[in-house]
């Protein structure tokens, strides 16, 4: 079991941004990523359909066998991992956004939230928001359209930059000093996130964390990968698959899945 693959999903490319951070720590594990693009962006959805999309992303993963499955999508680990976990006999790592480190350490009392619609509507997003930042002023803001654009690969077009300017303005108005990623597309956003923020706001994802978890959860299942070489790192798209191949920077091959 050690052998087999980490599965990784999302609605999307947005994820490798958490497989690049898994990757990083543990570049003796073989991996799968599977990209459901053409159902992306998830956020709009309704529970039951990102169930339904959820429930064929792991089957898809588990018939290759994979060892623990990374829920790489904020608003699949809000909506649906807890059906996951009761319904499937392998490990499972979830993401939420990075409330809790940007509650505790703003000395503005002000933090900005961009994420999905699915991730701010959800009851988990609400229940970690009122646990850790009920007496500071969350900005939150749906970021409508911007996974559209990374899909289409569009990601540092003019179209994204403007839309980034509407949605940070009532952040930098509130004077926050975090922002917290609530979707694994948008660490891709960060040299334009940096432009247009000021000086003083640092930025927050979960992908380190996420990371660790994965590492953390492999050792207590006895799960760690020690074979060293022949390592294999598989990259699966129902979208277009050059706008990974550019995420990726060329590096692994992407196929094409038809479902």
């Amino acid at each position: 079991m050690s052998k087999h693959p980490i599965g990784i999903f999302d609605s999307g490319v947005g994820g490798t941004s958490i497989w690049k951070e898994i990757h990083q720590l543990l570049p003796k594990e073989n991996t799968i990523y599977l990209a459901d693009s053409n159902n992306a962006p998830y956020g709009p959805k309704g529970k039951e359909a990102i169930i339904e999309l959820s429930i064929k992303n792991t089957e898809y993963l588990l018939k290759k066998s994979c060892k623990l499955i990374v829920v790489a999508c904020n608003t699949a680990t809000t909506n649906a991992i807890d059906y996951l976990r009761k319904t499937y006999n392998v490990p499972f790592i979830g993401i939420e956004p990075a409330i809790k480190p940007a509650a505790l350490q703003t000395k503005t009392n002000a933090i900005g939230i961009l994420a999905t619609k699915g991730t701010l509507s959800s009851a988990l997003f609400s229940k970690t928001s009122g646990l850790f930042a009920s007496n500071i002023n969350v900005v939150e803001q749906v970021g409508e359209g911007i996974v559209e654009l990374i899909e289409s690969g569009k990601l540092y077009s003019h179209e994204m930059k403007s839309l980034l300017k509407i949605y940070l303005q009532p952040m930098i108005d509130a004077n926050i000093d975090y922002l917290v990623l609530g979707c694994t597309h948008y660490p891709y956003l960060m040299p334009l996130l940096i432009d247009l923020l000021p000086n003083h706001v640092k930025i927050i994802d979960s992908g380190e964390a996420v990371a660790r978890q994965t590492r953390t959860v492999l050792k207590q299942h006895n799960l760690l990968n020690s074979q060293v070489l022949n390592t294999k790192n598989d990259f699966f798209t129902n979208g277009n698959p050059d706008v990974m191949q550019s995420l990726l920077h060329g590096k692994f091959n992407v196929d094409y899945l038809g479902f």
